[in-house]
């Protein structure tokens, strides 16, 4: 039998003491999957003593994690240490260099350093896996690379940050304000101490950068993505989106088209029908379309040490197995450049929420100011009345309506052009919360 398979691991904060347990318990239990075993040998992390659910006694004692991953008594080093630059990159770059395979859940490391990584991966002949990277238990990097090789995919979307989706699900269900549901999110461990990389949408974006050079087969270009977050939904946009057939979900979108690759992460409106609209709470769901299969959905949870670990020994069964594949399921030198496709293209129906002056000629204004730019509304939906404020450019104070509009299919471009002319018309009272409605197809 083959001799088993050294493994050396970095960071033993949440994922990396659940990837120790998970090998400690089921090492044996993978040679009849794999043909050889997996021992872990070494481990680093900031400190020793803390209690982390297992002993770490029986293992050799890095400091330095770059000394564990170029020494010669591990196999496969994994770097669950995270950030994209400093010890993380450092570790895993002389891992490579010294002919070691690498694991890791780094996905700001992946989206950052991921294409360098793998040409230093394939010019030292080993494997670098990162499935624990993007939606944390969910199978969707091997599902791209692999599963899906025979098709020719022109479209993924998901929801890939559970903290969001988190905070939506408890916003619309039991109808509590955006900061408390962060804090509750918080408290339960959903949401770190500070928030900003997940409710501003970079989490999402990272991930989508990395789904969308596997399945477009281009480079990686994590600063093309379009970003918005959530902090600006409110309960009356998640109540007018109910009382009109929809959730409320943050999306990473990729797609196909003629002028290059769209890349885009905002609050998206999708159908209540629609399979990805039913993912609430903390999972993650993945939506991908490909030519043959048509559309294929992965659900699961997106984050949390033994689900996210989960997805790390996945990869070092991989490399038991001896299976030999592409970082990005393409040789490094193919993968395309990227070409970013033009900006705001977006095609599709808009929810655009207006506080109006109440006033005469006010709606009438903002109606010409559609019509000018070719945008057929589908819905007009008038809230009760708000509080009285003054406008900015009117002495005497007048009464908002809170208004709603549904449009028909267009052009982020039209709409953009609209609401710039409506803004400085002076008819309405603060800035319109715009939130896109996805295509059925996408959802």
């Amino acid at each position: 039998m083959n001799q088993p398979l050294r493994v050396g691991i970095a960071g033993l904060g949440t994922v990396g003491a659940s990837a120790v347990r998970l090998l400690e318990s089921r090492s044996n239990g993978l040679v009849p999957r794999t043909g050889r075993a997996l021992r872990i040998t070494g481990l680093s992390a900031r400190t020793r003593e803390r209690d982390r659910g297992f002993d770490p006694a029986p293992y050799s004692w890095f400091d330095d994690a770059t000394a564990l991953a170029s020494n010669p008594d591990i196999d496969i080093f994994v770097e669950l240490i995270g950030g994209e630059d400093g010890p993380a990159l450092d570790a895993v770059r002389a891992a490579l260099k010294a002919g070691k395979h690498v694991v890791t859940a780094n996905k700001a490391l992946i989206a950052k350093h991921g294409l360098a990584l793998g040409r230093l991966a394939a010019e030292h002949d080993v494997q670098i896996g990162f499935e624990a990277a993007v939606a944390g238990g969910i199978p969707v990097i091997k599902t791209l690379r692999e599963a899906l090789a025979g098709n020719e995919v022109d479209h993924v979307s998901g929801i890939l940050n559970g903290t969001c989706n988190y905070i939506l699900t408890r916003m619309q269900q039991d109808r509590i304000g955006f900061d408390e549901c962060l804090a509750e999110a918080q408290r339960l461990g959903y949401a770190e101490a500070d928030p900003t990389f997940d409710v501003q949408g970079y989490d999402t974006a990272h991930k989508l950068a990395i789904l969308t050079s596997l399945a477009f087969g281009t480079e990686i270009d994590a600063e093309s993505v379009y970003v918005e977050g959530i902090t600006s939904i409110t309960l009356a946009d998640l109540d007018a989106a109910d009382e009109l057939g929809y959730k409320i979900k943050l999306l990473g979108v990729a797609q196909r088209t003629e002028s290059g690759i769209e890349q885009r992460v905002h609050p998206t409106m999708i159908p209540k029908s629609a399979a990805i609209a039913q993912i609430d709470g903390v999972l993650n769901g993945v939506a991908i379309d490909g030519d043959a299969v048509g559309q294929v959905v992965l659900v699961g949870p997106g984050a949390g040490g033994d689900a996210t670990a989960s997805a790390v020994i996945a990869d070092l069964a991989d490399i038991a197995r001896g299976l030999k594949i592409p970082a990005f399921g393409r040789p490094p030198e193919t993968l395309a450049p990227y070409t970013r496709a033009r900006m705001r293209r977006h095609e599709g129906g808009y929810y655009i929420r207006f506080s109006v002056v109440d006033r005469p000629g006010a709606f009438a204004r903002i109606a010409t100011c559609m019509a000018d730019n070719d945008i057929s509304l589908e819905s007009i939906v008038q809230r009760k009345r708000a509080v009285r404020s003054a406008p900015a450019a009117e002495t005497e104070p007048h009464a908002q309506q809170p208004v709603v509009l549904l449009t028909y299919e267009t052009t982020e471009a039209a709409i953009r052009q609209a609401l710039e002319t409506i803004e400085t018309a002076g008819v309405i009272a603060s800035k319109p919360q715009i939130i896109r409605i996805e295509a059925a197809r996408t959802a």
